[in-house]
């Protein structure tokens, strides 16, 4: 069970982070892995690593929120592994800054990135495969901030929220293509963008207060779970939301 071998993979956001963990628990279940990153260094090294597990991997320059972009990665990936079996949208960004201090710019920044980009990313790998047949996964990254109150970071929330009524969606309308779609849920997670808020001396202590696990978050526990939902065996779980969180949501 839950053996990828032969399974492509792509991993937007893939060479850092929450991302790079999925692509090595993917690439630990014998998934081939496509990364798309606008880093190419940090890429690079996230490639070494994958491959360094038995697997093949490939980095593909991408701005996730630029059309064309996302079309010309895809057609990449098609032509370096020929096929696309499950899509994680993790690519993402957050400005932290006081709601009546937010400008219009930041806020469609943030949209387009993190709501956009996961609709881009999700259509071109969905067009693939229903055209191949056969279904696939589509799985994207959101955040406990979709569903609690996060002060200072009203456009990212949004965002998020939008990516989880998009999944919902596509889980609907793309089930008769044998197609699933869900959401994971991270709730706070030790990553570089977090790195600010842990920084934070009263924040920190808050949140390992608030969070049953007592912890933060660390991006390998997502591994397992991209494992599964990338999995042909798990093919009736659609349409849900996942969330890894230390329990912080229902304490």
């Amino acid at each position: 069970m839950f053996d990828l071998r032969g399974h492509v993979a792509v991993v937007t956001g893939g060479n850092g982070g929450i991302g790079l963990a999925m692509a090595k628990g993917l690439a630990g279940a014998g998934a081939n892995v496509a990364i798309w990153g606008r880093d190419e260094r940090k890429s690079a090294a996230a490639v070494a690593e994958i491959e360094s597990r038995g697997v093949a991997a490939a980095s593909f320059q991408c701005a996730v929120d630029d059309e064309a972009g996302v079309t010309d990665a895809m057609c990449a990936t098609l032509a370096r592994f020929g096929r696309v079996d499950s899509c994680f949208a993790n690519a993402g960004m957050s400005i932290a800054k006081p709601f009546l201090e937010t400008t219009v710019d930041e806020w469609d920044k943030v949209q387009r990135v993190n709501l956009r980009g996961t609709f881009l990313t999700f259509r071109e790998a969905t067009r693939h495969m229903v055209e191949r047949g056969g279904g696939g996964k589509l799985v994207a990254v959101a955040s406990v901030g979709s569903i609690h109150g996060m002060p200072r970071q009203a456009s990212y929330s949004s965002s998020k929220a939008g990516v989880v009524a998009l999944v919902r969606s596509v889980a609907v309308e793309l089930a008769r293509y044998d197609i699933q779609a869900n959401t994971i849920l991270p709730g706070w997670i030790e990553t570089d963008m977090t790195e600010p808020a842990r920084a934070w001396e009263k924040l920190n202590a808050a949140v390992v207060q608030r969070t049953p696990a007592h912890r933060w978050g660390k991006p390998d526990d997502f591994a397992a779970a991209a494992v599964y939902l990338a999995s042909p065996d798990t093919k009736f779980h659609t349409g849900d939301v996942l969330r890894i969180d230390g329990g912080y949501a229902v304490f």
